[in-house]
This record gives C-alpha cells, structure tokens and sequence, in this order.
C-alpha cells in the first residue's frame, strides 16, 4: 500500500501560491511597456517561494495541473508551455509525489501528443520524463546532479559543462569584472560529498514518502561522511539497473532503496541518531558550475570544448597529447575543399637513408647514461595513416540528416523532430551561453562553421560531445549609432533582431530572456555594489540555470556565406559568414545634413544623391512554391540592406530580405524588397563600397567590388559530396546520402517551445 504524506499547507500558503501562478499568466496576456521588467522577476520569485518547503511544491503542482486542465478546455494554447515548464522544474525539485497526482500530469502530457508543433514535442518529452519519474521517483534530479556536478560514477557517466561567452564590447572595464565576480560567487563551492549526500537524500525521499524520516537520513549522512561515496554508488547503481530493465517496477524499485534506507539507520551510532521526525527534508536542487570567459578570440570555443572533452576522457583511458591541441592541422583558414596542408621533407622519409649520426639507437638506453649527440639524434614516431571509418563518417553526417519532403521549403525548422536519424546521447554535454547583441551572435556563427570545418578533416568532438547553444540578449545603447552609414542603418536601428525575432515565436523566452536584455548590466552593477554589506540571490545565475535546464527546442538560423572581392589586384578574394545582417555602403554618397533655425535636421539631397552607383545585382527570387527563378537588374542605389532574420510574422521566411537604398524602384520594375537565397552585387562605375557583417565595426571590409552571398555549405555535405564524386564519372547528380542531407550549416539557438505559429 502507497504511502500518504500530509501536506502541511495552510490554505493562506496555497492563496499565495495561486496568486503568483495568475499573475505570471497575467503578463503572458499583455506585453505592456511598464511590466516588461517584471516578466522575469515573477517566474524566479515563484520558484524561490516552493525550493526550500517540499510541501508547498506539491501545491504548485496541484494549481498548476488544473490550470493546464483549464487552459485545454478553453482552448488557450497560450498558456501550455509556459505552465509546462513550470510543473517540470517543480517536479525535477520535488521531495514526494503521490503517484494519483503523477497519474493526472501524465495523463495531460499524453493528450497534448494529438496536437500541432511544437505542443506535441514538447508534450512528448515530459511525457518519457514524468513517466521515468513516476516508475523510479527522484531519477531526473539524480541525474541532473550527477551530470551537472561532474559526480564520478560507472553506471550514470555523462557530464555537462556550462560556459558563458560575453561580448567584450558590451560587457568591458567595470561591467564584464562585475559580472564575472557575480557569476563565480554565485557558483556551488560544496564539495562532491556534500552533492552526494544531497542525491541519496533526495532519491530515498521521493522513492519511500512518508516511511521515511528526511531529517533524521540528512543527520546520519552528515555525520558518517567517509561512507557516504559507498551510499551514493548503491544509490545510482540502484537506479541505473532499474533503468536498463525492460518492465521498471515500482514497488521492486522502492524495495531497493528501503533496504538501503535500513542499512544507514542500522549502522547509525546513538549519537549520530536524530529524534524521530516524519516530514521530508528539502534538498535544494544547486546551480551547476558556470564558467563566464570574455569572448576575444575566434578559435576560443573549440579550445574550450576541447579542454572539457579531454579532462572528461583522462579518466577513461582516452587522454589526449597536447601535441593534439597545438598541431598545426588545426589551422582554421582552411578552403572549401578542405585540402591538407603540408611541409616540405629534407630527407626521404626512409630510415636506411639517413646518415648514420641521425639513426636512432637499435636498443634503448637508460636515460641517465645518454650523451648529448644521442640525444639530440633524430627519431622518429611510430605511425600509420588514418582514413576516416564508417562510423566516424555517419556521425558527422547524422547532424545534416533531414525528414523527407523538407529540402528548399522556405520555413524555418525548429525542434528536435528535424533529423530522421537521431544522434545517440554523447557522455560530453557542453551549454554554451553567449551574451551579447547580434555582432557577437556573428562571431559564434563564424566559430561554429570553423568547428565544424575542423571535424570534417579530423573528427574529435562530434562522436564525443553534444553541443547546446543558448542566447541572451544584452545591448549597450552607447554603441547603438551605425559606424557604416546613417541611412541604411536607420532602416534597422536594432542591434538585436535575432532575439526579437525569438520573442515574437516563443512567449516565454520573451518572459524569462528576452525581457532581460536592458536589465542585466543594471542588475550585475547593483549586485557588486551590495555584495559587500549584504548577501543578495544570485538572480542572474538562478536565470541561466532554468534557462539551460528547460529550454531545449532548438530554432535554426541559417548561416550565410559571403565572398568578397576587392578593387585592388593585390588583395585576394576573402570569404566570411554571417547571421543576422549585411550592410552595403556607398560612401561617395552619404546625404549631407544642414540644421535649421529650430534644431530640425532636414536632408539636403542634390541630383548625383538621388541616382547613387550603378550596381549590377543577380539573385534567384526565392518562393513558396519552390519555382525559383533567375533574375538580373541594374539599378542606381546608395546602398544595401540584406536581412537574415524577419522584421514580423508575416515574412516569417527562411531567405534573405533585401532593400535598397534610394534606388529607382518605379524605372527599373524591381520589387520594393526581394525575397531570395543567392545574389550577387557588382559595382559597374568602378566605384567601390564598404560591407558590414553582422552590425559589427570590428568587422567592416572597405574597397570592395563585388558580393556573392548564399547559405553556408555544411563542411559534412562537402566532404561526403566530394568522396562520391570520385566515383560518380562526371555525373553531376547527388548520390548516396548527399540526397538526404540539408546543405546548408543552420545555427541552432535554444528555446523553450520552437516556433510557435
């Protein structure tokens, strides 16, 4: 017979509870200017009234399933997933569930399988998770724990990293030191015994209710620390061999834990013994470990990944030379076809024709007895040469795998269902958090194709780790003046379009994220100033833990690739990508401005402002229907405004907007806005432009001829294409896999929901 627990709420504690649960589905109704603020604070204050009283968690898990419940009657898709979200990190943290509570969550997430995307993959998700929870109580904060907290263990292995990247251009001199010492002083400083306890704590709670004393099993662990690490391996071995049976029961699951429970209590001297008390004790669920780095280098991701990966594998027999780091193979100037660099031998590589001073000794000596000359004679390495296997090669295609029917549709993907082929969970899991506005958001698209270039010739990450990449918004508004040209950047004063963009499609990322853009460098400088006198909440950390913890819907972004040629013969042609924005800028052509009498600016424009540069364009109109078509123009313009990301949800598009710039429009018959994937922009009066990836000053290419722009090839798809070429006689048709794959390398920003339509 299931145990019962007596909540212990009062019905003043339950008010208050629901108030907050109305007033964050308040702010989902309106988005009003003076409660833009708040949206964050009301979902944080809601979880900071239920972590430290396992009672009132269960009250929150009752209002908000028949909040759920309501909303599907009223037919209000609104409020699901936010209220989802909500009811699963209440569930992650909870001591005890009733399983007549756990049946009724199930039972709702199953329904929301019968409805469009993306309720039904997020239904779908929760689904596996709260069944897994309801068969072994207290798995997913193992788990999480154990992943987070880099706990050593056979059965449960993997392990999560999480890294913030701030733009240095926004988070410079006072600002960026303030938040990094917020960030490092709100990180978990327990030591992995005091985690362990927390995990046997928790796990024995959720699996046994009320049979078991919380607070007397916190006392015993507390005081025999030595055993504790014996505990926690019975604890997840316990767990994990539930997990790989084919039928979890429940009662044979809680069996386990209760003769371990019986055990600690056994071995419990009278002294360590507490006095009996029958409510469950809480267990915090601790923020994972964040490291916050100041993104100045392009080649700083890799690195970082790299180093997460072989710390991770130094304890399974996998370490890695640093000679693998440092080699020179890793250069990331590399070209489309990826070819291998090489350096020229002096010798002919045979060892019989090397003189006799620089053959190496036939027996080795000990190293004490060596003189200098032996020393310093030349040896060589024992090696062989590596072809990629076919496995290497599948796990490098299985992330440009796509369902069929969806290549060159125009909509954009977002969630887990676009790959046919799931990857199979890698035991690395890395959380990248960038902070920033768009110009950093182009520097991680540029970091990410050069990764992926690098595992196309050597493979390293992909087969080991699983990358997860999350955004937060945070603009400077001192740097918000356009360094190119006033008018073309007066068409798009934003300097985060991207995270707007995610706003309008996922509600509760404008609540939670979005919102905090303009906050965060107030928060961090109002933190530092406090954290002297008083200790304060580490709110920001509270947000990216939830933030890296809930959101996993991926929205894709396609990552566009731009050549550019110069005027000048002496420069070679450069190629570099972009995610957000292409600026052109004829500077012959800037409007001059005169002030009047009244303080107004009025544009003063002559007859050669009006007309521009002539610019020869070609592009391929890009339509739903799949019939794109070649177009070609000449036209006058003063410059160019190429949109990777839609201004609203009627161009809701996967394709470039382009707009020009006081252009002809009703001469040449051209659209006032082309909607396209490939175009080509070439000066025809020898008068040369100036190019801005990504609104970034930093990366501004004057004395330019000519742009050719069009999606980023994924480094996988050129490889695999380049192999099948070998053999395909001239044939210029897509064979093998290349069939199936997406081309194009998309960026993929986590969500809470996707796109919601």
């Amino acid at each position: 017979m299931e145990a019962k627990v007596s909540h212990g709420v009062s019905s003043a504690v339950e008010s208050d509870i629901y108030r907050s649960v109305q007033a964050i589905l308040r702010e989902l109704d309106c988005h009003h200017p003076a409660s833009l603020y708040n949206r964050g604070m009301l979902r944080w204050t809601l979880h900071k009234k239920i972590e430290k009283n396992p009672a009132k968690i269960i009250s929150l898990v009752k209002i908000v399933v028949k909040e759920l419940e309501r909303a599907e009657r009223a037919d209000n898709k609104l409020y699901i997933i936010p209220l989802l979200h909500t009811l699963m990190y209440a569930v992650i943290q909870s001591a005890y569930i009733p399983d007549d509570l756990f049946k009724r969550v199930y039972d709702f997430c199953k329904r929301l399988l019968t409805l469009p995307q993306p309720y039904c993959t997020v239904g779908l998700s929760y689904t596996i998770q709260i069944k897994t929870e309801r068969m072994m109580p207290g798995v997913l904060y193992q788990r999480m724990v154990i992943a987070e907290q880099s706990l050593k263990n056979e059965q449960f292995p993997y392990q999560e990293k999480v890294l913030v990247l701030a733009d240095p251009s926004v988070f410079s001199g006072d600002t960026g030191a303030a938040l990094s010492q917020d960030i490092e002083s709100a990180s978990p400083r327990q030591s992995p015994v005091e985690y362990m306890c927390s995990v046997i704590q928790h796990t024995i709670q959720a699996a046994l209710g009320a049979s078991c004393d919380g607070p007397r099993l916190a006392h015993i662990l507390q005081a025999k620390c030595q055993d504790v690490e014996q505990y926690f391996q019975e604890v997840v071995e316990s767990v994990e061999r539930c997990a790989e049976e084919a039928g979890p029961d429940r009662s044979q699951y809680a069996a386990r834990l209760q003769r371990l429970y019986t055990d600690i209590l056994r071995t419990a001297s009278q002294e360590d013994a507490a006095p009996p008390h029958s409510s469950p004790c809480s267990c915090l669920l601790p923020n994972p470990e964040i490291s916050f780095l100041l993104w100045k280098e392009d080649d700083m991701l890799w690195r970082e990944l790299a180093k997460f990966v072989r710390s991770g594998s130094s304890s399974q027999h996998l370490s890695l030379s640093q000679d693998f780091f440092e080699g020179a193979d890793f250069s990331v100037d590399l070209g489309p076809e990826m070819t291998r660099l090489s350096i020229m031998s002096n010798d002919s590589g045979i060892e019989r024709d090397l003189p006799v001073t620089e053959l190496p000794p036939l027996v080795e000596e000990p190293s004490g007895g060596e003189s200098e000359q032996e020393q310093g004679r030349l040896s060589r390495r024992n090696c062989i040469r590596m072809r990629p296997s076919v496995s290497d090669g599948m796990a490098l295609l299985q992330d440009s795998l796509e369902e069929p029917g969806t290549s060159g549709k125009l909509q954009r993907k977002a969630g887990k269902n676009g790959m046919a082929f799931p990857r199979q969970q890698s035991l690395y899991t890395a959380r990248i958090v960038v902070l920033g506005d768009d110009r950093v958001l182009g520097r991680l698209a540029k970091a990410f194709y050069s990764l992926r270039k690098r595992e196309a010739r050597r493979l390293f990450l992909t087969t080991k780790l699983n990358l997860q990449i999350y955004y937060i918004p945070v603009t400077d508004e001192t740097q918000s003046a356009s360094p190119v040209k006033e008018n073309v950047s007066s068409i798009s004063s934003k300097f985060c379009d991207l995270a707007a963009y995610l706003g309008r499609v996922d509600p509760w990322y404008e609540s939670n994220i979005n919102s905090l853009g303009h906050m965060i460098p107030k928060l961090v400088k109002m933190q530092s100033s406090t954290s002297k006198s008083a200790e304060t909440d580490p709110f920001l950390v509270d947000v990216i833990s939830y933030y890296i913890r809930m959101a996993l819907q991926p929205v894709y972004f396609t990552i566009y690739s731009v050549k550019i040629s110069f005027s000048s013969l002496t420069k070679e042609t450069v190629e570099d990508v972009f995610v957000t924005q292409l600026e052109v800028d004829f500077p012959e052509f800037k409007m001059p401005t005169s002030t009047y009498k009244d303080g107004s600016v009025r544009s003063k424009k002559t007859l050669t402002e009006i007309c521009g540069a002539v610019v020869s364009v070609s592009y391929r109109q890009a339509s739903l229907s799949n019939r794109e078509t070649e177009r070609g123009v000449s036209l006058r313009t003063s410059g160019v405004l190429i949109n990777a990301i839609p201004s609203n949800e009627t161009e809701d598009l996967d394709c470039l907007i382009v707009t020009f710039c006081d252009s002809q429009k009703s001469k040449t018959g051209m659209e006032p806005k082309i909607r396209t994937c490939n175009i080509k922009i070439r000066t025809l009066e020898q008068k040369a432009f100036t190019v801005r990836l990504d609104k970034d000053s930093q990366r501004v290419f004057k004395d330019v001829l000519s742009i050719e722009v069009s999606p980023c090839l994924d480094p996988g798809y050129s490889v695999q294409k380049t192999r099948k070429s070998k053999f395909s006689l001239g044939d210029e048709r897509e064979v093998g896999l290349t069939r199936y794959m997406h081309k194009g390398l998309p960026l993929p920003i986590n969500t809470f929901a996707g796109i919601i339509q």
